[in-house]
């Protein structure tokens, strides 16, 4: 079997060795062996290892727990038992593919909230609210409401006595905001969809709300989640085959 120094298997991948030191003190490769004289002895189990690893952390998916299952995924390759791994990966990527359907659905409910500009039954008519009701109505904190007020996501009219009350125009918005929110979409992706809404209300809701705007100074993943759960199903995907391809080779 092939064996590499720190420096050649790191150089192999096109990563910094302190990369793979990295890797082996999260315990994302196996501890290798080493010479008589210190150095670090990896093989090609090694290789093929860190390969995975870099496959599976390409993505920056973070909600409900999809980056720990990812990291899961590598430490129990990193054991040696492959089939465990498939089968946490198959898992994983059903996850993901369940992301993907509420953000989807997120998207459908927020259209059709935006054309119904009629009271359902049952819905609030022309009443107002005050915050507390507001948040009960919507079974939602009152410091959730607070945060998206604070993010510019609703503007508020306020009685005389400076108490806000909530109106039936902003009891459809909040549902909104709280339907895209439960489906992990950012603050930001949502004010840009608001905004851009409130400019041209035939906008594509779906382009918008995945499209980061160019003079964004940070943009994170659920900024553009739609894209980001995407890419992280093709690379469940490809954690697929290289999890096979390592069963065949080293079991």
């Amino acid at each position: 079997m092939r064996t590499y120094k720190t420096a050649e298997i790191a150089h192999s991948i096109g990563i910094h060795p302190n990369t793979v030191r990295l890797y082996e003190e999260l315990g994302l490769i196996p501890r290798p062996e080493r010479k008589a004289n210190g150095y670090r002895v990896f093989t090609d189990f090694h290789l093929e290892q860190i390969k995975l690893a870099r496959i599976a952390l390409k993505a920056e998916v973070l909600q409900n727990g999809l980056r720990k299952q990812a990291i899961d995924i590598i430490k129990t390759s990193s054991s040696g038992n492959f089939n465990k791994a498939i089968s946490l990966t198959k898992h994983y990527m059903q996850q993901i593919k369940s992301e993907q359907k509420n953000a989807e659905e997120a998207i459908e409910i927020t259209k059709r909230l935006l054309s119904d500009n009629k009271p359902q039954t049952g819905s609030l008519g022309s009443l107002t609210l005050t915050r507390k009701e507001t948040a009960a109505y919507l079974h939602i904190s009152m410091d959730t409401l607070r945060n998206w007020e604070m993010n510019g996501l609703l503007t508020v009219k306020r009685k005389q006595n400076g108490y806000r009350i909530y109106t039936d125009e902003d009891i459809r918005r909040l549902k909104i905001i709280r339907s895209l929110r439960c489906a992990n979409y950012s603050l930001s992706a949502i004010l840009r969809m608001l905004n851009a809404l409130s400019n041209d209300p035939e906008a594509d809701i779906r382009e918008i709300i995945d499209t980061p705007r160019e003079n964004d100074d940070i943009i994170s993943v659920c900024d553009k989640l739609l894209s980001s759960l995407q890419y992280a199903k093709q690379n469940a995907q490809t954690m697929l085959v290289q999890l096979e391809k390592m069963k065949g080779q080293f079991t």
